[in-house]
């Protein structure tokens, strides 16, 4: 349970966006200054499409700045453990957590569409080979991903095996 002070996010069971953006400037304000970051963000607040792409989130921050492809090495562990502090600082319940997106140089469009193009190029093998294809171990919204493109492809099904941070999607023939 959050402390008493800490400000209410969730407003009627909808993401507050004046009082999520105000305490992720303070959250990243506070991030960037302790860590010396040479990085600016722009909050951008968007209504929930009626009918949601792969990603569909409500609060985009984008990072911009001289320290950008610091946040990208590494499949963009920085950029992702800072997106991971954001909600963490913000109390949400893990429901919420997919409506508050971070990115950097349009990496997450990036990573979709390679998410997109190797569920395809996994549908086809497992065609061809009658073999189950594992993908590594994922995110749980890479996961996501891959199950709604695979669920477009004929012959195949997906399923997502494994606990934790060790979960992944498996491809199998029809």
């Amino acid at each position: 349970m959050a402390p008493a002070s800490h400000p209410k996010l969730i407003v009627d069971g909808k993401l507050d966006h004046a009082a999520t953006t105000a305490e992720l400037r303070s959250c990243l304000d506070t991030l960037l200054r302790k860590g010396r970051f040479e990085l600016s963000y722009e909050i951008r607040v968007t209504e929930p499409a009626a009918t949601p792409d792969f990603e569909n989130p409500e609060i985009l921050v984008v990072f911009k700045g001289r320290n950008v492809d610091l946040l990208l090495e590494r499949n963009a562990e920085l950029l992702k453990a800072f997106e991971h502090i954001a909600l963490r600082w913000l109390w949400l319940d893990p429901q919420f957590y997919g409506r508050i997106r971070f990115d950097a140089g349009d990496y997450r469009a990036a990573r979709i569409e390679e998410l997109k193009l190797s569920a395809q190029v996994a549908a086809a093998r497992v065609r061809e080979t009658h073999a189950p294809f594992r993908f590594n171990a994922m995110s749980a919204r890479e996961r996501r991903i891959l199950h709604l493109v695979l669920k477009e492809e004929a012959g195949v099904r997906t399923a997502s095996e494994g606990a934790g941070e060790e979960r992944q999607v498996v491809v199998y023939p029809v």
